[in-house]
């Protein structure tokens, strides 16, 4: 089974969209699931897992860590906030770190795959990336494809954005007093190299994983 995950805060976001689409070209069982609404904390530090590597809190971590468990391939969408993580993604890779005690690394060999969103287009030097494959190597998982995916900042949705000379309207279009269509990025159905990029990491996936 193939697990998609979208970490954005969205349910129907360019995240979301993006996850599905590598979903939707893999062949075999997938599974998606979004975290949006979802209630996820980060590690409390509490030792409850270290005797059986289960996460004791009980929070909506529990029905995820299930699929992830079962899985064999995790497609991770994670937006970029501050060139970091966001909050929602980030607790629940740490969450994680309830697989890998005394030995046992209950994500090993698993394959990954990362997706961030955001309006960067550096992927060499994208810190979410890097981030998120470090939490991956620490898990001893598989990482066979990492990439960006163009989206928007908040900015374009904001009606202070056409005259914050912080926002990125303005620092990408001066003062105005209208977003035009022709302003805002482009959705994920009209970026063809973020949709290619999707397939190709599903094709690889196609030839990794073992025909059931």
């Amino acid at each position: 089974m193939i697990l998609g995950i979208s970490g954005s805060p969205r349910p129907h976001g360019i995240t979301a969209s993006a996850v599905k689409e590598v979903l939707a070209e893999c062949d075999g069982d997938t599974k998606y699931i979004s975290l949006a609404g979802k209630h996820i904390g980060g590690c409390i530090s509490c030792l409850g897992c270290i005797t059986d590597n289960r996460c004791i809190v009980n929070d909506d971590f529990q029905v995820i860590a299930k699929e992830m468990l079962r899985a064999d391939a995790i497609i991770f969408g994670i937006p970029n906030y501050y060139d970091v993580p966001n909050g929602l993604s980030h607790c629940l890779l740490e969450r994680c770190f309830c697989f890998r005690h005394r030995g046992a690394f209950l994500l090993q060999d698993k394959l990954a795959v990362v997706l961030s969103t955001g309006y960067s287009s550096d992927e060499k030097n994208s810190q979410v990336l890097k981030i998120v494959e470090h939490f991956m190597t620490m898990n001893k998982m598989n990482t066979v494809a990492k990439f960006l995916v163009g989206a928007y900042s908040q900015c374009y949705r904001c009606t202070y954005g056409r005259t914050c000379a912080d926002g990125n309207v303005v620092k990408n279009n001066g003062f105005v007093a209208e977003v035009t269509p022709d302003m805002l990025p482009p959705e994920f159905d009209k970026q063809p190299e973020s949709m290619s990029k999707c397939r190709s990491t599903a094709e690889l996936l196609n030839r990794i994983l073992p025909k059931k």
